[in-house]
């Protein structure tokens, strides 16, 4: 992750968060590596084990444990799993404020201790990098042992069969490093259960305080099966036999811990359109896949929303910042559009068809949009078609999914009308 090797130069604390098991430590593990070569002092302590947690039992503690290891000269501590540390941000906070000449890089998984009070304590002090599962680029590069790092796009232009395959692959078994690693199906299977037993168990039931974990998985299935479905918070309250408030509560934590994104709509009538239902999708496709009962397998029925979880994905990978936010687009009469990409006062509608289309093809929904919306570019996400034609004002462009990676063939995060235009 270049950008996280980037900023070890930087005097801030380096803040590696994401899904457990997704390769944070893995991450850290090759810098550190790259560090020692280099000739640099590092500290590596590891809060699962009980050796490495007594030295941050204190300030006072690390810092006797850091001036044994690399002296008063300049170094790189890492500090992993970082969330088992109670108060880990006044803890980190009081360390930096000290004005120590140790970069200090720290990595967890998505508590809510992590992902909130660690970013409160150390406002000003930190740079913080969410890291994904292994994205459908970087799972191709990697089934093709890296032979066309630079020639993806000719790859799969070269090769769709082959292409075809890996996606497919990818759409029944995610990108946790793991799983992807794990050499058969019953291997992969078994992965993924650990992986999601490890959350509930040490996530959910330890670190969140989450006293019905019974329902909380029966809440995480419930979300699988509505992937990119709207949600009725009142229906999931009466079918789990819990409160609003807790039905809304669990799904806050399944957010703060990398499980699913909300995606909420967008309207300017709310007269007309819908204003409060939101849709959730999955960061994994695989993670959803298991919990949903379906891992391994893509049904002709479920393939579309499957897709449409890992489209979701790849334009949140894309547009990562805050300038740049996703949405859904659903009228009372029942039109929709998959998603609304919005960047300042710039709307882009984007289709998500799983299917070899053959020619441009607008529905209702998507010319009522335009319509309404007078946007300047449209996009139609499918198998295999790649082409593009005007549609009243707009330039609407039909485009295979992997295209989705080149930063050419879509716009880039914070896109202005000046940059459509060009």
């Amino acid at each position: 992750m270049a950008a996280v090797a980037e900023h070890l130069n930087h005097p801030e604390i380096t803040l590696l968060v994401g899904p457990r098991q997704s390769g944070k430590t893995t991450i850290l593990k090759r810098l550190e590596t790259e560090l020692r070569a280099k000739g640099r002092k590092t500290l590596w302590l590891n809060l699962d084990f009980e050796d490495d947690f007594h030295h941050v039992s204190s300030q006072g503690a690390l810092l006797q444990k850091i001036h044994l290891e690399l002296g008063k000269s300049s170094g790189v501590v890492f500090i992993d799993e970082i969330q088992r540390k109670e108060n880990a941000g006044l803890f980190l906070k009081g360390l930096y404020d000290q004005g120590l000449p140790w970069k200090f890089v720290v990595s967890g998984s998505g508590s809510i201790e992590l992902k909130e009070k660690i970013s409160e304590s150390l406002a000003g002090r930190k740079r913080m990098f969410e890291l994904s599962t292994v994205s459908f680029g970087e799972f191709a590069d990697f089934k093709t042992g890296y032979r066309y790092t630079d020639r993806l796009r000719e790859f799969f232009l070269t090769e769709p069969g082959r292409t075809d395959q890996l996606f497919r692959e990818y759409l029944m078994y995610g990108g946790y490093p793991r799983v992807i690693l794990a050499d058969t199906h019953k291997e992969k299977l078994a992965t993924i259960n650990e992986i999601y037993r490890s959350y509930l168990e040490k996530d959910i039931v330890y670190l969140l305080r989450v006293e019905k974990s019974d329902s909380f998985s029966n809440l995480v299935k419930i979300m699988a099966g509505q992937s990119g479905k709207m949600v009725n918070y009142s229906e999931l309250s009466a079918t789990l036999g819990l409160s609003l408030a807790t039905v809304k509560n669990y799904l806050w934590y399944l957010e703060k811990t990398f499980i699913v994104w909300k995606v909420t709509p967008w309207f300017t009538n709310i007269r007309k359109e819908i204003s409060k239902a939101p849709v959730y999708y999955f960061h994994d496709i695989g993670l959803r896949n298991f919990a949903s009962g379906a891992f391994g397998a893509v049904t002709e029925s479920g393939a579309g929303f499957a897709f449409q979880t890992v489209i979701h994905a790849m334009l949140k990978e894309r547009f990562p910042l805050a300038d740049t936010t996703i949405h859904y687009w659903r009228t009372k009469d029942k039109a929709e559009v998959d998603f609304v990409i919005r960047s300042g006062d710039v709307l882009i509608p984007l289709e998500v068809k799983y299917r070899d289309m053959k020619k441009i093809e607008i529905g209702r929904s998507f010319r009522g949009f335009l319509e309404g919306y007078h946007s300047k570019r449209g996009y139609v996400v499918n198998k295999s078609f790649n082409n593009e034609a005007l549609v009243s004002e707009t330039k609407v462009r039909c485009l295979p999914y992997w295209e989705l990676i080149f930063e050419d063939a879509f716009p880039g995060p914070g896109f202005t009308i000046e940059a459509l235009n060009s």
